[in-house]
């Protein structure tokens, strides 16, 4: 009973630290759309996305407009993106996407998470010819006919749809993001998430002890404060 007891305590708590992970995360994402095109959704694409995907994650409305208002105020950090490349154990290409008011810090703490977990961190370009940089358009299948749409999401961009039970994947080209975007608009179609992101070129196999020791450093990399995302080349 014991052991029950425990397995579900550390499943609720490692449920609750994705859910904070992903509240920071989108709290940035909030606060660079802001920065960048002002507070008002109505006249900023890219705030209007991070709103969407703050609904995607549950995350509270009274936070989103905390987070834009916070985002408003002269007192709040400007945050810089910033690309960090390197190999995890096993030669494995990574790309880690940051958002960082210090970017002394986050570089430092960046190669810190590589060599301690058997990676090493790489220059400028080393990685990222591995990767393509596109459109993803996740849906709930049940609120998009895709039988309906799917000949006019390949014209508003759609390079790949990819279906499962769970979900609906619209990948596009980095140019054709835009304009996806609205059409989905348009159409009064919303996305569970949307967002550009790398897309590896080709993947790699790898055994099941070499893959835990990877995700590992990937894992490490994650759980960084000023890392959005992290990007690898597993199948």
């Amino acid at each position: 009973m014991g052991r029950i007891f425990e397995k579900r305590k550390h499943k609720m708590f490692a449920r609750f630290d994705r859910m904070a992970k992903a509240f920071t995360r989108i709290g940035k994402d909030i606060a660079i759309a802001v920065k960048q095109g002002g507070p008002n959704p109505d006249n900023n694409p890219r705030l209007r996305m991070a709103i969407q995907n703050a609904k995607g994650v549950n995350m509270p409305k009274d936070r989103v407009d905390a987070a834009i208002k916070r985002a408003s105020s002269k007192e709040e950090k400007d945050f810089q993106e910033v690309v960090y490349e390197g190999y995890a154990p096993h030669g494995v290409p990574v790309l880690v996407e940051c958002a960082t008011d210090n970017p002394t810090r986050t570089v430092a703490n960046i190669r810190l998470h590589f060599s301690k977990n058997g990676g090493n961190m790489g220059n400028s370009g080393s990685v990222s010819f591995l990767f393509e940089r596109k459109g993803v358009f996740k849906f709930d299948p049940t609120k998009l006919n895709l039988d309906e749409l799917e000949l006019d999401l390949i014209d508003a961009g759609a390079e790949d749809i990819q279906r499962d039970e769970e979900e609906i994947t619209v990948f596009t080209r980095f140019a054709e993001f835009g304009n996806m975007q609205k059409f989905l608009e348009s159409k009064a179609l919303v996305a569970k998430s949307s967002g550009l992101q790398y897309i590896p070129n080709t993947t790699k196999e790898v055994s099941d002890a070499e893959l835990d020791e990877v995700m590992e450093c990937v894992t490490a990399l994650e759980e960084d404060d000023d890392v959005q995302s992290v990007y690898h080349n597993l199948a």
